[in-house]
């Protein structure tokens, strides 16, 4: 893709930080983010809809002991950055204390950038996104029995990231996006059913063809027609890649330094214990080439770490920034994260729980009877106790096979005994930047009619 000026870049944030000292601020850093990006959607046989987004935001946090205020804007001339530059200054004055925030020491900051394939030079083409738009709707609907596709997206785009403190930190880089989506709907009158199929990549030639979007989506569709209830009993559930990584999310909320700190985390006292089965091992890996969210630095300049939040069932580390860092007596490890607004806060960067050697089949083969998860709908995990209930549908497996739909079910547990009777199986894809395999979990309760 065509470069972004890194040099203007920089220039504009080291001048909102001079004026700010200048000001009197006792420290402050600040974000540059511009992206653009190109995307299409087909629908119907013609051209539906056409984007094309180019654009910056600055953001300024400023420091006046335990006192910190932030802002950003979308003006980058002199005028403007000094005017933020003036704002935040007067916002951090009247701010209430925070005993924890603070910028890194300056020992804390990397200096020696990890080298990482992050951005494509691929540049994104208009046409090309429209055919394969429109080869992923042609494939879907050259599918017998799909009755309309609803919509067929094409995009890509880059991503610059700049930041820079008071405390001599300052990095970019730049990260490239290219994707493919397609939705359709199958059958007839009150039997109708509809699914998709997507993929996002980092480097456009890992991009899966549009043909092959086009007729899982219709396939999968196919698959939901015909689904029943199923009576309510306690069976095991297995979950789909796409949505076994929300239980991965859920994991991490759990360690999340800000949670615990706070005390809402339902594994607060678990530092240490057998948290998940001895052959779960998850792992969050900063510096995967090509991964979704990969980085050199983390939003505090601070060099992340590739390392294990679990190691053979055992919880090793929290997932830490600077302020829950100094709240729970830690060091940071590197898990900040920011916009230009607001304060830096943990999250993770390429999390994944490691492939067993089950394939998923083998992961099914002795269920008499169980529950195979395609789809979970709503927001059903209490980060507090760990309990959890969310409506789903999939089809229901009975003596070692995959076999009817079935719809309008629930599935309830708590978490804590849920990664304790977990498997994964061994089909690990890197999709969404927080991935899982194929996981199976004993005795949940399923209910239905």
């Amino acid at each position: 893709m065509e470069s972004f000026d890194e040099g203007q870049a920089r220039q504009k944030l080291a001048d909102v930080l001079a004026y700010a000292k200048r000001l009197g601020a006792e420290a402050a850093d600040a974000l540059y983010v511009e992206g653009k990006s190109i995307g299409v959607s087909w629908r119907g046989g013609k051209l539906e809809g056409l984007n094309h987004s180019e654009g910056g935001d600055l953001g300024l946090r400023v420091l006046f002991g335990k006192k910190q205020a932030s802002a950003a804007t979308s003006e980058h001339s002199p005028k403007s950055l000094k005017e933020i530059a003036e704002r935040v200054v007067a916002m951090a004055k009247l701010a209430p204390e925070d005993p924890f925030c603070g910028l890194a020491d300056p020992d804390q900051i990397i200096t020696d950038f990890p080298v990482i394939e992050l951005a494509d030079t691929y540049e994104p083409d208009v046409d090309v996104f429209i055919a394969r738009a429109r080869e992923s709707e042609e494939a879907a609907l050259a599918v017998e029995g799909v009755a309309q596709c609803e919509s067929s997206y094409a995009g890509g785009g880059e991503t610059f990231v700049a930041l820079a403190a008071t405390n001599g930190f300052a990095g970019s880089y730049s990260r490239t996006g290219y994707h493919i989506s397609t939705s359709v709907l199958v059958g007839q009158d009150t039997d109708m059913e509809h699914d998709y199929e997507y993929d996002s990549v980092v480097f456009q030639s890992d991009l899966k063809g549009a043909a092959e979007i086009g007729r899982s989506a219709a396939q999968r569709a196919l698959k939901n027609l015909g689904a029943r209830k199923m009576p309510s009993c306690q069976v095991p559930v297995v979950f789909d890649p796409r949505e076994s990584n929300g239980l991965l999310g859920a994991f991490l909320g759990a360690i999340s330094g800000s949670s615990v700190a706070r005390g809402t985390s339902f594994l607060k006292e678990h530092m240490g214990k057998q948290v998940f089965s001895d052959a779960i091992t998850i792992v969050d890996d900063p510096f995967r080439n090509r991964g979704h969210r990969s980085k050199m630095f983390d939003g505090e300049g601070i060099k992340p770490q590739r390392r294990n939040f679990i190691e053979k069932g055992i919880l090793q580390t929290w997932m830490l920034d600077l302020r829950s860092s100094r709240q729970l007596g830690l060091t940071s490890t590197g898990h900040a994260s920011r916009g230009t607004t607001g304060i830096p806060h943990p999250s993770p960067t390429n999390s994944y729980i490691e492939p067993g050697s089950l394939s998923p089949e083998e992961l099914i083969k002795d269920i008499q009877s169980g529950f195979y998860v395609t789809q979970l709908m709503g927001s059903g995990v209490n980060g507090v106790t760990g309990d959890l209930s969310q409506a789903a549908r999939g089809f229901w497996i009975e003596n070692g096979q995959i076999t009817h739909p079935v719809y309008e079910m629930t599935i309830a547990a708590n978490l804590k005994e849920m990664f304790l009777n977990m498997t994964a199986a061994n089909d690990l894809c890197f999709r969404y930047g927080v991935d899982a395999p194929t996981l199976r979990v004993e005795g949940m309760t399923v209910a239905g009619v």
